[in-house]
């Protein structure tokens, strides 16, 4: 009964999403109240029923429902359930209804927003109505994640296991969060455009309306996408956290739109400038949000982390993805002539410093954009099967970044309209000299012939301590009374530190992963019980292996001791290959010592036999330094989108005087 009311619930939501659209459409051209407010009702009504569905759909997970298709494919009897509730959204049908529990909430978030122009506001409302029938019908036609099976299976398939883990349990609603929540940047945008103003007024007030938007998604992608990379770097057990793989840049290119979408925003509405740009960057964050999810779902792709469905259902997604965004960019063609912004800047100023910064993110997202259609393209035209990976990147998209991140400190100290270089090259002497330092020690530490890894520890420095040169230059420490230092501290706006946050954590992050990246020790060795394996400065000697059982699986379990080479203290840790009977998979499951920075990360192979004849294990070991400083640098970034949020001039809401 349930079932069926978690389906009705979807197929309402359905039906109330065309309301909305239909309502806010003539509430618009009518310019009624009554009307524009139906479709805000609808809106709201509409989260509800999708919300229903999806905890209907979880209600079935956990009771092992196998009447369900989708719980039939996805679920068994033995599962945690941890992993009964996550897997509602581990398989193609229920993250589908995971967008769109997503998109509608959202939408109810901005038919209660306040203080927006009535036009734009319906507009929005509408449009994001029009986005909810298109996903919802898809689900509901053609994905229907409530489906019945007959006859009933007395034993469901059980979830990928490689996907029942805590992380990957998480990483879904967070990315979500963030892919869809570009929705309503994309939703504003089309609005303004269609309401067609050219006032310069408008502009930067449309600019701080579609700042938070922005910057909630980017917060919620950027913890997304961190999350899933921690889970391939301890789950998959190939020693690394991030391999280019399509769908992780299909994750990467909206986190970059929405990047320069950002700092553009900010341009808008301080000056009334880039008021193009930023509104093509509004629907092009979006743009790349449906495209991961047709990348994901139309079976092109062959990854771990795409769901398998059949091309036709591809081919839907991509007249959807075709549609919205083909009308959204032809609207803006349209008005684009219109679109003169004021604001008239010096190139050496603030406005040019973040012109040049979405210039350099703009370029680096087309080479991932090339790099990750190129040979679906490729194999499309002529059957030619290439491969894209890290190399590639390596060579276009890393100098990209790198130029970007030496401009960045600067920034921030320039004045808005025209700035003096002159004088804020002294004010960051300080922190180039220290960065230099940095960069000449550990090119001295390592190995002189990485040059190159030193140069990106140097400006993982650089962008730390310019950072904090520009806290120091806000405050005036050093150069008034402490407590006035103090008393400025306390009175600058949150979203200040919470750009300090941001761009401190991307040096932090910078710094991980150079360091992990060019330092990294790998070993391997066949090792019986007692016998050890060396890599860089630690030693690893396999104790014992012992054959364990788990809540749905069997495992061999390796108990290894990790020391370092010239003594010191030792600490013991697991690592285990795992059987899942249900599905029939092996997994191995990582073992990883922390040790400050740095990680020992262990993966127990398979049995086998050395030269002499001896029976043993395969053990990989990598010493991983600083790798612990990849995963905190977006946190603290994520976390400086949050604090910003909380900054009042942020608010979702304006007042009545601002938007009159």
């Amino acid at each position: 009964m349930i079932v069926e009311l978690g389906s009705f619930a979807l197929i309402l939501g359905l039906a109330l999403a065309v309301l909305q659209t239909a309502m806010a459409a003539a509430g618009r051209l009518r310019r009624s109240p009554v009307l524009a407010g139906a479709a805000e009702g609808a809106a709201l009504a509409g989260a509800v029923a999708v919300a229903l569905a999806a905890a209907a759909l979880v209600w079935a997970f956990a009771v092992s429902d196998f009447s369900v298709a989708n719980v039939a494919a996805n679920s068994h009897t033995d599962k945690p359930m941890l992993y009964k509730v996550a897997a509602a959204w581990g398989s193609h049908e229920g993250s589908l209804l995971l967008w769109c529990l997503v998109l509608t909430g959202f939408g109810a978030v901005l038919s209660r927003a306040r203080g927006l122009p009535f036009g734009l506001k319906t507009s929005a409302v509408g449009t994001q109505g029009l986005l909810g029938v298109l996903f919802l019908a898809f689900a509901v036609f053609t994905s229907n994640p409530f489906a019945r099976l007959d006859p009933v299976p007395f034993q469901g398939n059980s979830l990928n296991p490689l996907l029942q883990d805590p992380a990957l349990a998480s990483h879904p609603p967070f990315l979500y969060a963030g892919y869809v929540g570009f929705s309503v940047c994309f939703s504003l945008a089309v609005a303004a455009l269609i309401e067609g103003r050219a006032n310069s007024s408008f502009w930067p007030a449309w600019g701080r309306w579609v700042r938070p938007w922005a910057l909630a998604s980017w917060s919620f992608l950027t913890i997304g996408i961190t999350l899933g990379a921690f889970w391939a770097y301890y789950e998959l057990g190939w020693g690394g956290w991030w391999f280019w793989d399509p769908v992780e840049n299909a994750s990467f290119m909206p986190w970059l739109a929405g990047t320069a979408l950002l700092h553009s925003a900010v341009v808008t509405e301080r000056r009334g400038a880039l008021v193009g740009w930023t509104a093509f960057l509004a629907l092009l964050a979006f743009t790349f949000s449906m495209l991961g999810a047709f990348l994901v779902r139309s079976g092109v792709l062959t990854s771990v982390h795409a769901f398998a469905v059949d091309p036709q259902r591809g081919m839907m997604l991509l007249a959807i993805l075709g549609g919205t965004a083909g009308a959204a960019f032809a609207l803006f063609a349209w008005r684009a002539p219109g679109l003169k912004g004021g604001g008239v800047f010096a190139p050496v100023s603030r406005e040019g410093a973040l012109v040049l910064n979405n210039l350099f993110l703009t370029a680096a997202c087309a080479t991932v954009l090339l790099g990750t259609l190129y040979p679906l393209i490729l194999e499309a035209a002529n059957g030619a099967a290439i491969s894209v990976g890290p190399p590639y990147f390596a060579l276009t998209f890393t100098p990209l970044m790198a130029v970007a991140f030496l401009i960045l400190p600067a920034g921030p100290l320039l004045a808005w309209k025209r700035g003096d270089m002159k004088g804020v090259a002294q004010r960051l002497s300080l922190a180039a000299g220290l960065a230099l330092l940095v960069a000449l020690l550990g090119w001295m530490a390592f190995e002189p012939r990485k040059a190159l890894s030193a140069a990106g520890v140097g400006l993982g420095a650089w962008l730390i301590l310019g950072t904090l040169a520009e806290v120091v230059e806000r405050v005036r420490l050093f150069r008034a009374p402490l407590a006035e230092s103090l008393r400025r501290a306390r009175n600058l706006p949150l979203g200040s530190w919470g750009t300090t946050l941001a761009h401190a954590g991307l040096g932090v992050f910078v710094l991980g992963a150079v360091v992990e990246t060019g330092y990294r020790v790998e070993a391997a060795r066949l090792l019986a019980p007692g016998q050890t394996v060396e890599a860089g400065r630690w030693a690893v000697r396999l104790d014992s292996v012992r054959v364990v059982e788990g809540p749905n699986y069997l495992a061999e379990q390796g108990r290894l001791t990790v020391t370092l080479r010239d003594g010191g203290a030792a600490r013991t840790i697991t690592a285990e290959r795992r059987f899942f009977p249900a599905g029939g998979q092996t997994t191995s499951e990582v073992g990883l010592d922390f040790r400050g920075l740095d990680d020992v990360y262990v993966v127990l192979g398979e049995r086998g036999r050395n030269d002499a004849g001896a029976a043993g294990w395969t053990v990989r070991v990598w010493w991983n330094p600083w790798a612990r400083l990849i995963f905190l640098g977006p946190e603290i970034m994520a976390l400086g989108g949050l604090l910003s949020l909380l900054d009042r001039r942020l608010r979702l809401g304006v007042n009545r005087k601002t938007a009159a």
